[in-house]
């Protein structure tokens, strides 16, 4: 598996992996043109150097994907968080160690650059999601809180 920072010609495949689960087919609109609304997020993403969308490859073909953000912060003597977001397994994929090669990379990641903690939310919807990440020795140390803002 190789990963590399995602492109624009990565978007559509990107958004299809998003929408791929129960959740993320509720909020996410992967149709034959995506929203522009993704490409301006995608272009503040590769705007910021703290910001990386992340594609995982297994012989060329897309096979996951995570958003990797840098977090300057006061707290922990001023040390620097990694946060994992939008954690996505291509479908044909998933129970087969892809995951957790993809967030142990990103570990990786922000050990290599000094990060004092790698943090990350899921939906308490997905008990095997949860699971999964106990398992890899992350530890449900604070409650996740969400407010969401609705269009009028």
């Amino acid at each position: 598996m190789t990963f590399r920072e995602a492109t624009r010609d990565d978007l559509p495949a990107i958004v299809h992996l998003l929408a791929d689960d129960p959740l993320g087919a509720t909020r996410e609109a992967p149709g034959e043109v995506i929203p522009a609304a993704y490409f301006d997020a995608f272009a503040a993403i590769e705007k910021d150097p703290n910001n990386f969308q992340i594609v995982a490859e297994i012989d060329g073909v897309l096979a996951g994907t995570f958003q990797l953000t840098y977090l300057p912060g006061l707290t922990y003597t001023g040390g620097e968080r990694a946060q994992i977001e939008g954690v996505r397994v291509a479908a044909e994929r998933r129970g087969h160690g892809i995951g957790q090669i993809m967030i142990g990379w990103a570990i990786d990641q922000a050990r290599a650059r000094g990060c004092r903690v790698v943090q990350l939310t899921t939906d308490r919807q997905r008990p095997q999601t949860i699971r999964f990440y106990q398992k890899i020795g992350f530890i449900p140390s604070h409650m996740g809180m969400k407010y969401h803002l609705r269009e009028d």
